[in-house]
């Protein structure tokens, strides 16, 4: 027997969404299929790697973990929101200065997870920088890269008040 299908209402990088979908749809599968953002990576499919990372309410979540009627009334962050091809957004620009990339797979869920990060966490060491990013896997470029580019970021942001 077929599921009933729900509706849900969501804003995503502050756009008004409205779709009918399956129960069990993921959020990554909401993201990626329904609305074409597909900047959203799945990677292990158990929140282990972070590449599907996201904002929720102003917190990070794993979008392939998250029911996309879980999702219902709440902001949603993608790494579309932090800038474009033409205009990168602060995070993305510095991951550009310190070469904090290689095949870029798991980029996306990096910015989310430092955006989220810089709002919350002092990242005051690279010990805790080191700490906070320890719930991203990038296979390609080590780690190092990434530490200085958010190291870079903290510093500009500042203390948190």
């Amino acid at each position: 027997m077929p599921e009933k299908k729900i509706t849900l209402s969501v804003s995503v990088n502050g756009v008004a969404h409205t779709a009918t979908v399956e129960p069990r749809m993921l959020l990554s599968d909401f993201l990626r299929h329904e609305l074409g953002l597909t900047g959203t990576h799945v990677g292990c499919e158990h929140g282990v790697c972070g590449a599907c990372t996201v904002i929720l309410d102003g917190r990070s979540a794993r979008s392939c973990l998250t029911l996309a009627v879980q999702a219902e009334g709440v902001e949603i962050e993608t790494v579309e929101g932090q800038g474009s091809v033409d205009r990168l957004g602060r995070i993305q620009e510095a991951f550009r200065q310190h070469h904090a990339l290689q095949c870029g797979f798991c980029t996306p869920g990096f910015i989310m997870a430092i955006t989220d990060m810089l709002r919350h966490h002092p990242l005051e060491s690279d010990e805790q920088i080191r700490e906070a990013l320890s719930g991203n896997i990038c296979r390609c470029t080590g780690y190092e890269h990434i530490v200085n580019a958010v190291r870079e970021l903290a510093r500009e942001r500042g203390p948190l008040t």
